[in-house]
């Protein structure tokens, strides 16, 4: 018996194996959804209304400029109740298509910025105004899973 033959058997099933298994692979019981990301913001007290103020202006206005941009699907506001002092008071939440609409998130900011703000620098002097009156305790980026 020459040795050809059981190693082209041996390959041959390797790679029907390798199919084999790519194919269970593609078969998942979800599909993947929009990205999200949650920032987590803390209200100083007696300050939620001007917070609040900003957020139904300029940060609203930058997410319907991502939105006419094609990369927000959607956005919302949350207000959560607060169990300790380092809790958020509120959750403004972003949705957007995929992974990839983050990639040159600064140069999109960038020309959101001067759409809403004017110029980066106005924006960026903004954050520093609205530090008197909320803290921003973080953010999380996620993706849903659609299950089938």
């Amino acid at each position: 018996m020459s040795l050809k033959h059981p190693l082209a058997t041996s390959a041959a099933f390797f790679c029907l194996a390798f199919i084999g298994g790519s194919a269970s692979a593609d078969d998942h019981v979800y599909t993947e959804g929009p990205v999200v990301n949650v920032s987590r913001i803390r209200t100083v007290d007696g300050k939620f209304d001007e917070y609040m103020k900003f957020v139904a202006t300029k940060w609203r206005q930058e997410q319907e400029a991502g939105k006419k941009a094609g990369d927000v699907l959607s956005y919302e506001v949350v207000t959560v109740e607060p169990r300790t002092p380092d809790d958020p008071d509120l959750l403004l939440i972003v949705y957007y298509k995929n992974w990839a609409t983050l990639d040159g998130s600064i140069a999109k900011s960038d020309a959101i910025a001067k759409i809403v703000d004017g110029s980066v620098a106005a924006a960026s002097k903004g954050v520093t105004d609205r530090a008197s009156i909320r803290r921003v305790l973080g953010s999380s980026t996620m993706q849903v899973l659609n299950l089938k």
